[in-house]
């Protein structure tokens, strides 16, 4: 079938079942937009095709849908600033292992080299930060690159894929012949399992007295929550999950001990340092989860599960690594576990989880008086969602916040931004969200700074009534740099006060639903309004101007330094 190469990236776009795509147009994709008029409308109509307002927007919108969905999120701009503008977007998604595939215009192959209007290298701009980049130089080669694109995103351990399309390319005429790639040379997506260190771990496990898990959004990414589950509770394991893995394990599961890091839960990061079998799962050591790492479970055996082998001793020296999916490894070693019962060593985690509780928790979420705390803000939504909405944060300490106290209870839950702390990813990250979870609530925590960075998709939300409940944390600060200030920086506030709009008008600008909150009297029935309106609903409340988030384990410092109060 003889086709233009625009129309051949339709067709290999629907080959590979892609429905929605997020995007803005320009001088160097205007072809491929041309062909996507007839894919988005009338009795040929395949994709949604979602305008945004800025291509930063789309690719966090991609990495949003991929993230709740577990499909790959597809990203349309054109050349120049609008593929620069992805770039963010696309670091993101490496640091967080998102599958996207992110398209992108080019001028024509007989201009590269001349600086022409719009022109940029993004192939290598796009390499160090990407799991592959290519230039699509020949209409033939879209079919194949298409495939490949998203084999690769979407196998192992995920990522985003760059490819840079001439504008030759996409006007040439082409014979199209779908493509199916399930095999690159030197690329090796799911290593074979080692059944030597599949043994080790499970003789490790079966000999621990005060075994820990580690558990990360590799077992969300390898679809392993089940084989998760019945792993930890036949080797009667406490399970600590980092940020990125909060809804790998239902939050009133009772092996659940908490969230891991910086400003984690008091429990699991102490007894870190006193466990005698450490198993990390689908998690890469993050600074923010190991502290010091010199002295990070020094007393522990390190048995690792990852798919991705370049994770191995990269950070915390490992003493039984498995290489494979969680999905293979996880299984393959509960079947060698013996059933165990560590009642006594779970239970030595409850003193200290009551400890943050009196200290932490309850002043945070039930406060007696005084101007509003995110942390209450953040329970009263979690109670009125019950467990089941989408939670998408921002970055900052309404991030912090919001993961600590949010409640999950189905898989795929959480999006926010781990690795890269990309402040504006929520806004379009829900918008994103709410096309890839379309039967589940999402609910979106932003601060005044993050709100600020991604505004304009206002204009997203309004054109696609995207039902996003967005809940602004206004404290009129950046509040978590002006949290370090005060604490590492002798109060020395340099810029980090906020002038703030009029939010309102904002909201009535783009004819999306609005309440602001200043008093607690006020919140769950502003809370029950916000979830009973249909379509998007911004909710601002008036926080405490130096609310902090606590616990912390000041930056460098050893996890069990930990700090209940400052």
């Amino acid at each position: 079938m003889k086709v233009t190469g625009s129309e051949a990236l339709m067709l290999a776009l629907k080959n590979e079942g892609v429905k929605t795509i997020f995007g803005y147009p320009g001088g160097s994709i205007m072809p491929v937009y041309d062909a996507l008029y007839d894919y988005t409308r009338g009795k040929k109509k395949v994709f949604d095709h979602i305008l945004v307002r800025h291509e930063q927007g789309a690719t966090h919108a991609a990495e949003g849908f991929a993230r709740v969905s577990g499909k790959v999120g597809v990203a349309l701009v054109t050349s120049g600033p609008g593929a620069t503008n992805t770039l963010t977007g696309v670091a993101d998604a490496m640091l967080d292992s998102t599958p996207i595939v992110v398209i992108a215009g080019q001028v024509p192959i007989t201009a590269l080299g001349s600086d022409a209007f719009q022109e940029v290298d993004l192939v290598g701009l796009a390499q160090p930060i990407s799991k592959w980049s290519y230039q699509i130089r020949k209409a033939e080669d879209i079919a194949w690159a298409v495939s490949r694109a998203f084999y690769i995103a979407r196998s192992g351990r995920p990522g985003p894929v760059v490819l840079d399309f001439p504008k030759n390319a996409q006007t040439e005429m082409v014979d199209f012949l779908p493509c199916f790639v399930d095999f690159v040379r030197s690329y090796v997506a799911y290593p074979k399992l080692d059944d030597g260190m599949v043994r080790q771990a499970a003789e490790l496990i079966n000999n621990a007295k005060k075994p820990l898990a580690l558990v990360g959004q590799g077992v969300e990414l390898g679809h392993a929550q089940e084989e998760l589950r019945l792993f930890l509770e036949k080797a009667d394991i406490p399970a600590g999950r980092t940020m990125l893995g909060l809804s790998a394990l239902p939050s009133n599961h009772p092996l659940n001990v908490g969230m891991l890091g910086m400003h984690g839960n008091y429990a699991p990061n102490l007894k870190e340092q006193e466990c005698d079998v450490l198993i990390a799962i689908g998690m890469r050591f993050s600074d923010r989860v190991t502290g010091n790492v010199k002295t990070f479970a020094r007393q522990a055996k390190i048995i690792h599960l990852d798919i991705d082998a370049s994770e191995i001793d990269k950070n915390i020296k490992t003493d039984v690594a498995v290489i494979a999916d969680c999905k293979a490894s996880l299984p393959a070693i509960t079947a060698l576990l013996k059933p165990a019962s560590h009642k006594e060593w779970r239970n030595s985690f409850l003193p200290l989880a009551e400890k943050e509780r009196v200290k932490v928790i309850e002043p945070a979420i039930h406060p007696k008086k005084g101007p509003l705390l995110m942390g209450e803000v953040v329970n009263v939504v979690a109670e009125a969602t019950k467990g089941e909405a989408v939670l998408v944060t921002d970055v900052g300490q309404n991030q912090l916040f919001a993961t600590r106290y949010f409640h999950y209870h189905q898989k795929r839950s959480i999006c926010t931004s781990g690795g890269l702390g990309t402040m504006g990813y929520g806004m379009p990250a829900a918008i994103g969200a709410t096309f890839g979870a379309k039967d589940r609530t999402v609910v979106c925590f932003m601060g005044d700074g993050g709100f600020q960075m991604c505004i304009e998709e206002l204009g997203t939300i309004m054109e696609q009534q995207a039902p996003v409940k967005m809940i602004l944390l206004n404290n009129n600060y950046l509040g978590n740099v002006r949290q370090w200030q005060d604490m590492f920086w002798k109060r020395r506030k340099s810029f980090t006060k906020m002038m703030n709009p009029c939010y309102e008008l904002i909201a009535q600008g783009y004819h999306i639903p609005y309440e602001g909150v200043t008093d607690r009297e006020r919140l769950k029935e502003a809370v029950r309004k916000m979830l009973d309106t249909e379509g998007p609903y911004i909710l601002e409340c008036a926080i405490l101007e130096d609310d902090d988030v606590l616990p912390m384990t000041p930056p460098g410092m050893n996890v069990d330094d930990m700090m209940l109060e400052i």
